[in-house]
């Protein structure tokens, strides 16, 4: 694409309902161009838009110079003052654009870019947990038919999503993004800049019920991925859900519920531990190499929507099996131990389906948990962090390491009065990795299962290399 994403009037457009105004006034517009967008002046090649976002901490209009350095041809700001004005002075060939809030212009101008292509099959996905997972199986299916773009990652946020539009292209057929949200009401804002007309909705966990306060609101913000499906659009809902009616209501398009036993053309084979789950579509069998029942939800999840397209068997098998997730999700590591890393994210969810998965599968050693904090659960960390604690003694393990500051309210658990062998390391820097390390290696021996599980924040992973992985 050799012009502007979005050219110089198109971006006023967007813009007009929060003041968006030029102002160098002496910029040569017929020289207006951007072919990326970043708010991390780090990541600014030439032709780039750089959106500046004020945050508590920063404020990244001290970033603007650095960033027009790197190539950045235009930049949104939220500031009329003598910073910005030193800033045109000394760059006249760069175009500033005023508005009220950067955040808020990003959205405005991505839903703009968004708009300009009408016959984009718009899919999203959301969910407690899983939804990357899920994004990405869907992302692999679809593409054996359309193609696809989809955010990388776990772009998925009030700045990620509006990032990851833009890599729409004339040619793409399919666009599927996964939606996220840590605030209320960031979902319906992130889902007014891309408007699925078809969703997805993993389940309704109690990740992030310290910010919003109840299953209930979570609830309601997830089903905000359906507010802009017409009567052609498809919502697909997890049956098993206790939210599943709630999801359900009001929803203008098909509603498809998907389960284990709900789709009469899915059929589920056997549960094979950590060498994943074998099902069939229409009777091809296809091996989900991800392991857990909740993996092949999510896969349940894909399938379901890509049926709705009408993909056949033999795509979706394809799709599946050539599934390929980020490091640090449901990964399994084999060496002088087998490790089971998923320590992308956490959360009471996803950690007890983790621990569930762990403890059913069959090994020849000890089995040892090394369980991190589950991050951003506010007043609610300590009591589900001693949930984990007491459901412990439910599980099939030896050794039991929790690593972090708030994973230490597990151990106020009962634990049912089964005698286990804890050891808690405090903190999450590289000393209490190394810590953590030695418990494991003075009380394990080769061919031992590990699990690693605990939110992005603790980063379990660095423990593999001090244990010889």
């Amino acid at each position: 694409m050799n012009e502007s994403l979005l050219s110089f009037s198109e971006v006023l457009e967007s813009l007009s309902d929060i003041g968006g105004r030029l102002l160098n006034e002496s910029f040569d517009v017929s020289s207006f161009c951007f072919k990326s967008v970043e708010t991390d002046s780090r990541n600014v090649v030439s032709g780039t838009l750089f959106v500046p976002l004020v945050g508590e901490r920063q404020d990244g209009h001290n970033f603007i110079q650095p960033a027009i350095d790197k190539g950045a041809t235009v930049v949104f700001v939220s500031r009329d003052d003598e910073l910005v004005e030193t800033f045109i002075e000394r760059n006249p060939k760069v175009a500033f654009i005023y508005s009220k809030n950067t955040m808020t212009a990003l959205q405005r101008a991505a839903g703009f870019y968004v708009r300009k292509f009408p016959s984009l099959i718009r899919c999203s996905v959301t969910g407690s947990s899983g939804k990357t997972t899920t994004k990405e199986i869907a992302a692999s299916i679809l593409s054996q038919k359309y193609k696809v773009v989809a955010n990388f990652g776990n772009y998925n946020s009030e700045t990620g999503l509006p990032l990851s539009v833009f890599k729409i292209r004339g040619d793409h057929e399919l666009g599927i993004f996964e939606m996220g949200m840590n605030r209320e009401n960031e979902i319906g804002e992130i889902a007014d800049v891309f408007r699925p007309n078809y969703g997805i909705v993993t389940n309704i966990g109690t990740a992030h019920i310290g910010i919003l306060g109840s299953r209930e609101n979570i609830a309601k913000e997830k089903k905000k991925i359906f507010s802009f499906l017409d009567e052609n659009g498809v919502a697909v809902i997890p049956s098993g859900d206790d939210f599943a009616s709630f999801l359900s209501e009001g929803v203008k398009g098909k509603v498809v519920l998907y389960g284990v036993d709900s789709n009469p053309r899915i059929k589920f084979i056997s549960d094979d531990g950590l060498e994943g789950t074998l099902f069939s579509v229409d009777g091809v069998e296809i091996r989900l190499a991800l392991p857990g029942r909740y993996n092949f939800l999510n896969a349940l999840g894909a399938i379901s929507l890509a049926l709705e397209f009408g993909l056949t068997a033999e795509q979706i098998k394809r799709g599946v099996e050539s599934v390929k997730l980020l490091g640090g999700r449901s990964e399994l590591v084999k060496g002088k131990y087998t490790v089971l890393k998923d320590c992308y994210n956490a959360n009471p969810d996803s950690m007890y389906k983790a621990l569930e998965l762990a403890s059913s599968v069959k090994v020849p050693g000890k089995k040892i948990f090394v369980l991190g904090d589950m991050l951003e659960l506010g007043a609610d960390s300590e009591k589900e962090h001693k949930k984990i604690g007491d459901l412990l003694a439910k599980f099939d393990v030896d050794m039991v390491v929790l690593v972090g500051d708030e994973i230490k309210y597990a151990l106020l658990g009962k634990n049912g009065g089964k005698p286990l062998f804890f050891v808690y390391v405090k903190g999450r820097d590289e000393n209490a990795m190394a810590q953590a390390a030695d418990a494991i290696k003075s009380h394990s021996s080769p061919g031992d299962f590990i699990l690693l599980k605990g939110s992005r924040g603790v980063g379990l992973e660095r423990i593999l290399p001090l244990i010889g992985m």
